[in-house]
């Protein structure tokens, strides 16, 4: 069951939130970050930031986890070709970022490598350092997918750069 501070902190999200928090300016610079550092690997990266839960599953009490796994699944983060594809998902109203890795990426990293680099995003997010916390997580997530999966002569861009705002 959903806290009522939760509950009011979702229903009373502001629609104008994500943008406060991310820009267009910004919104630009971490899709070119995504960009970049994909080069460097053959892994993938999705960064999907959303204001607040429908009241329907926050009714349910769905968790920012639980939300990053739908995700991951509906957005088909885990069909990629070498099986690295890692998804960042923000969710603001509760103020937690999940990540959430393929299977083959996850093998070889562990969960302790990701809880490290969300530790690493939340503090700059709750020093109200949105793009920073971003930019930080992509450049550690792509410090491991580097050094698992360099990149081969065909690098296919198979996700999204540009961030998605749910």
């Amino acid at each position: 069951m959903t806290s009522l501070k939760r509950l009011l902190r979702h229903l009373f999200a502001g629609d104008r939130a994500v943008k406060r928090a991310f820009p267009e300016a910004c919104m630009r610079t971490i899709e070119a970050h995504i960009a970049a550092q994909e080069r460097r690997h053959d892994g993938e990266l999705l960064f999907v930031v959303e204001n607040s839960l429908p009241l329907r599953e926050l009714l349910a009490g769905l968790t920012a986890h639980e939300r990053a796994l739908e995700l991951f699944s509906e957005l088909c983060v885990w069909d990629t070709e070498q099986n690295a594809g890692v998804l960042i998902y923000l969710l603001l109203a509760d103020r937690r970022v999940e990540i959430v890795a393929d299977r083959g990426i996850h093998r070889k990293v562990g969960t302790v490598a990701w809880e490290t680099i969300c530790g690493a995003m939340q503090r700059e997010f709750a020093a109200g350092r949105f793009e920073q916390g971003v930019l930080t997580g992509v450049q550690a997530i792509s410090d491991l997918l580097a050094q698992h999966y360099p990149p081969q002569a065909t690098n296919v861009d198979e996700l999204a750069n540009r961030p998605i705002v749910l």
